[in-house]
């Protein structure tokens, strides 16, 4: 799966928006970078080789690809995802909560997806609060390429084709307050879902395909449910000595 991918990105005439991306992006390291479920095959190849980053994938055993892929590549897994109710210990959530702010306070780079467990393209607060208890910025990225097939998944995962286009698009970033209470971390949830939705549809736009992003434009001007964030991949408070 890794040479495969390699091979993808080695093959792709790549644009990025903006296009100092990285000169943005060093200023701000440690990161947070975040992307829908199903765009996130390409991430890798975001990070350079002075760049520490892990990354956090569930501990399901369809996920286990993910993870070796992800090591092939350079890049460390912290295994563990967001769950509902009593289920988030069980699956790992509240120790990989805990290891994402530690990697950012050691000065890596963390990347995870945004969306709620099994809910497609609607942000969770698990990526706020990794971002309240660690005082880093969260950036939104999509990339998309302008040969793939459509997954029949939950995630509509994009299976990325050799010899095309890429666009990756990056969005303008959120800071979450450490004091930030429950309307701040909704507030901060509704950005990185608003910044991600925007930049999908820009990254469409790139490379090729303008009516699927004129679609999705359409369908960021409607917020989505505030139960959404109830429902997400939210962790527990971590202690700050924890």
């Amino acid at each position: 799966m890794a040479s495969y991918l390699r091979l993808v990105w080695r093959t792709q005439r790549v644009v990025m928006e903006p296009a100092n991306l990285y000169e943005l992006a060093d200023a701000q390291l440690p990161m947070i970078l975040t992307f829908w479920h199903g765009q996130h095959f390409l991430t890798p190849f975001l990070v350079r080789p002075y760049h520490r980053a892990k990354v956090m994938i569930s501990r399901s055993a369809d996920a286990d690809v993910n993870a070796i892929a992800a090591e092939a590549l350079g890049i460390g897994a912290v295994r563990g995802s967001g769950a509902q109710g009593r289920d988030f210990r069980t699956k790992g959530g509240f120790n990989a909560t805990l290891e994402m702010i530690r990697h950012l306070g050691e000065g890596t780079n963390v990347a995870m997806t945004a969306d709620v467990p099994k809910i497609s393209r609607i942000a969770g607060l698990g990526v706020v609060t990794i971002a309240k208890h660690s005082g880093r910025p969260i950036y939104p990225v999509a990339i998309a390429t302008s040969r793939r097939i459509i997954a029949r998944s939950w995630d509509k995962s994009a299976i990325h084709l050799p010899f095309g286009r890429a666009a990756v698009v990056a969005g303008d970033g959120v800071r979450v307050a450490a004091d930030a209470g429950p309307e701040e971390l909704e507030a901060a949830r509704r950005e990185v879902q608003r910044q991600l939705e925007v930049a999908t549809a820009r990254a469409e736009e790139l490379v090729g395909r303008p009516e699927e992003a004129r679609a999705l434009a359409r369908k960021g001007a409607v917020e989505a449910p505030a139960t959404a964030a109830r429902t997400g991949d939210t962790a527990p408070a971590p202690s700050r000595n924890g």
